[in-house]
């Protein structure tokens, strides 16, 4: 089966890691969202499901790092979850659809959808965010590491964009899926999302030739932007990288 054109605003835009965010602007939330938005770059957000079944914009699986509490954001509800505040600001967790509710299609968005394992069930999270999206006309892709989220997208709701992240160098568990030929046939990704640091890997030279998108992340300095751009189509950034 031919490759689908991916939307041109995948690689037109360049992406606010988290939002933009920095002191007093926490990661994924919504002064990030709009602190990003003010400066004209897309969005990527990172979801976690809650202990309900909501679809929360959250990154880790542990609650922590960011609010002090010490539990597992699938073993919170999401009533819960949105009185939680990030630590040392005037934000909360919130969830994708409030989330979206104030993005207004205003910028690109991306939603890396996060699975703690490949062995994991993703359906439930997978479905959490699609019946979110389903209400929104905004720009907009899911992505993920895990082959199996794109997999589902395909299957569920082939319309939404749909990308695989990939990195050999990160150990998160899903180091190297990205090269297996299995992944990429299950997945049916309509673009990668790879490690700066692997942007040089014969696979993900491969895939831009054949004028597949390439995005990389994450960028976090002017040298870094500049030696990415050369072999990325669009890059995921933060910091110094989003001057």
């Amino acid at each position: 089966m031919p490759a689908r054109r991916a939307p041109e605003w995948l690689t037109r835009t360049t992406f606010a890691h988290r939002g933009a965010h920095g002191p007093g602007v926490p990661e994924n939330s919504l002064a990030a969202a709009e602190a990003a938005i003010a400066r004209g770059f897309g969005i990527e957000c990172d979801v976690q499901l809650s202990g309900d079944d909501v679809a929360m914009v959250f990154h880790d699986r542990y609650l922590g790092r960011l609010t002090g509490y010490e539990s597992e954001i699938g073993d919170t509800s999401g009533v819960q979850l949105e009185r939680l505040m990030l630590l040392g600001t005037d934000q909360s967790i919130v969830s994708l659809r409030r989330f979206l509710e104030a993005i207004r299609g205003r910028v690109p968005l991306l939603v890396e959808v996060k699975s703690a394992n490949a062995t994991g069930i993703v359906e439930p999270l997978c479905a959490a965010v699609c019946d979110a999206l389903s209400v929104y006309s905004g720009p907009h892709a899911v992505m993920s590491f895990d082959p199996r989220v794109a997999e589902w997208f395909a299957a569920k709701a082939p319309t939404i964009c749909r990308g695989l992240v990939g990195t050999d160098s990160l150990l998160n568990g899903f180091e190297h899926v990205w090269r297996n030929a299995d992944s990429i046939e299950r997945a049916r990704p309509d673009f990668l999302a790879i490690d700066r640091r692997d942007l040089s890997q014969p696979a993900a030279m491969r895939w831009r030739k054949a004028g597949r998108p390439l995005l990389s992340w994450t960028i976090r300095t002017a040298a870094e932007r500049m030696a990415a751009r050369g072999l990325a189509d669009g890059l995921i950034a933060e910091g110094e990288a989003l001057a």
